[in-house]
């Protein structure tokens, strides 16, 4: 099962996706894990797409086709995966037809998570990681028991660049411009599912995406 989410900054996408690789036992391929990575680890390709995403800017094409072509080749994807954060433009979602043509892989759904522009500002804003383990907060709708403290591991709690206000304007208006028309682009093929998410529990939403992926 070959599955992607397609969604605004602060849809839930990463918290949908943990549920539903849990559900199907496939692996879940998220491109901002795997460049936030590579910016920690200070690799080549970090270092190019660092100033990309503190600006709440598209890392370009070259380097996201790279590393999800090779990630899907990994022995975890042999029954499938999900495509989180990818693809972000229609070039990438054209650049995927042709790995997977190649590789004759099927892309079973696409799933459009839907939230309303002032929800998906709040979320952002709100969101705090660990510095240690990574673990994923928000002061609204997540706080962790003591203020600024890694519930898991006690590490300190920071906010991303790309999560401070100003920026992620820039993120929303990048997303309407340039990742949108991928809703068509897949509408037309007949596999795109609209899903509304502004209101319900995270438990509501992913029962009716695996109703969708069911049918």
């Amino acid at each position: 099962m070959i599955l992607i989410l397609l969604g605004p900054p602060g849809a839930g996408k990463g918290t949908y996706s943990q549920r539903l690789i849990e559900a199907y036992k496939i692996p879940q391929i998220s491109t901002g894990e795997i460049l936030r990575t590579s910016v920690k680890n200070g690799t080549e390709m970090g270092t190019k797409a660092k100033g990309y995403m503190d600006k709440g800017l598209l890392v370009p094409d070259e380097i996201i086709v790279g590393i999800v072509s090779e990630r899907i080749k990994d022995a975890d994807c042999k029954n499938g995966f999900l495509l989180d954060g990818f693809p972000r433009t229609v070039e990438q979602a054209n650049a995927l037809g042709l790995i997977f043509e190649k590789s004759k892989l099927k892309l079973d759904s696409v799933i459009n998570i839907i939230v309303k522009e002032d929800v998906l500002f709040k979320r952002l804003t709100g969101r705090r990681m660990c510095k240690v383990c990574g673990g994923n907060y928000n002061i609204y709708t997540l706080p962790s028991k003591v203020e600024g403290v890694c519930d898991k591991c006690e590490g300190a709690l920071y906010q991303r660049e790309d999560d401070k206000p100003e920026t992620i304007e820039r993120r929303l208006k990048v997303y309407a411009e340039q990742t949108a028309p991928l809703i068509n682009y897949y509408k037309d093929k007949n596999i795109l599912h609209d899903v509304v998410a502004s209101e319900g529990s995270i438990e509501e939403i992913v029962e009716k995406i695996k109703t969708i992926i069911g049918k």
